[in-house]
């Protein structure tokens, strides 16, 4: 059962987390837009601001899948850092019907194709699947692969690839890391929060804490969002990261009508220049929304404006927002 009516937030705009906003599918908040660029461009996300752009978007929190044809370039960057993930085999002790049960849940995954090869994984993560066994392995890459590939076309698709590449390997970071971004894509709150907190627990690192923090948020609980975007490691996040953290906590804070704390999230990272163009563009439109809901219109068109100004593929609603904000210019005049 998904977890996406708990702490049923949605859009104060329009619908829940997968609605659309004022001005189309994206809603109110750094990520809605027509093109899905979604949280995260980063980690398929929901937004900043009153509503929540579209879950599935473009990105992702982890590794890349994709070295070669299959794969498709889909980039799940990682900022973990910490130490090597696997240690070599493990052993404990197993519970009655455990071979049983795993028996019955590899019969149940999903379909993979025939063209799916594992020597299309990036050389890093299967790198990390080294003390699995060649054809547990070579099967675990297979599903890590489909997640990637149906990951904005069919978050539910690609949950069961993940799920099945964490049944086989529970003990690789990767692996459980995947499970918690599918997870996250496919709006399953409890099931992200849990699955990331295990790879961190495994790889060490800061990189998952921005879709950590925003899970709590779809869970319905800003103010635990903010905790966790507060966890020791933030500071360490890269520079593409940092901003994805700074949106969450934006958003956070306007759950919480919290509105100049938004804006004093988002200023903080105006100057980071080392983050991508397409994550700056989000930035800008995300404090535009949160200067709006501060009662700053002026403010909002000047950077609506400097978003729509390197938004090359029409991604964003900004025209549509600069729109609203002269029809009410133009109303109170």
């Amino acid at each position: 059962m998904s977890d996406r009516s708990e702490g049923s937030r949605g859009s104060r705009d329009n619908g829940e987390y997968g609605g659309a906003g004022r001005g189309g599918q994206g809603s109110r908040g750094g990520q809605g837009s027509r093109g899905g660029q979604g949280y995260r461009g980063g980690y398929g996300g929901r937004g900043a601001g009153r509503g929540r752009g579209q879950e599935g978007g473009n990105g992702g929190g982890g590794r890349g899948y994709g070295a070669g044809k299959a794969g498709g370039g889909r980039k799940f960057k990682s900022n973990r850092g910490g130490q090597d993930r696997n240690h070599g085999p493990h052993s404990n002790p197993q519970r009655p019907g455990y071979r049983e049960e795993r028996i019955t849940k590899r019969i149940n995954e999903p379909e993979i194709p025939q063209d799916i090869d594992p020597k299309d994984l990036d050389p890093d993560v299967r790198q990390e699947l080294r003390s699995l066994s060649k054809d547990n392995a070579d099967m675990v890459a297979k599903h890590l692969i489909m997640t990637a590939l149906v990951l904005d076309k069919d978050p539910q698709a690609a949950l069961s690839h993940a799920r099945a590449a964490k049944d086989r390997a529970g003990r690789v970071a990767v692996a459980r890391e995947t499970c918690g971004i599918a997870a996250y894509h496919a709006g399953e709150w409890k099931e992200a929060i849990s699955e990331l907190r295990a790879a961190r627990r495994m790889s060490g690192g800061p990189g998952l804490l921005p879709v950590l923090a925003d899970a709590e948020r779809g869970l319905g609980k800003p103010r635990k969002a903010l905790e966790v975007a507060s966890e020791p490691g933030a500071e360490d996040l890269d520079a593409e990261s940092a901003v994805e953290l700074a949106i969450v906590v934006a958003g956070a804070h306007q759950d919480l009508e919290e509105y100049q704390e938004a804006v004093a999230a988002l200023a903080a990272q105006l100057e980071n220049h080392d983050a991508p163009d397409v994550t700056r563009m989000r930035l800008f439109y995300a404090y535009a929304d949160a200067l709006e809901l501060a009662g700053d219109p002026a403010g909002a068109k000047k950077w609506f404006s400097t978003a729509a100004d390197m938004d090359t593929e029409d991604l964003l609603d900004t025209e549509e927002r600069l729109e609203a904000l002269n029809s009410i210019e133009a109303g109170e005049s």
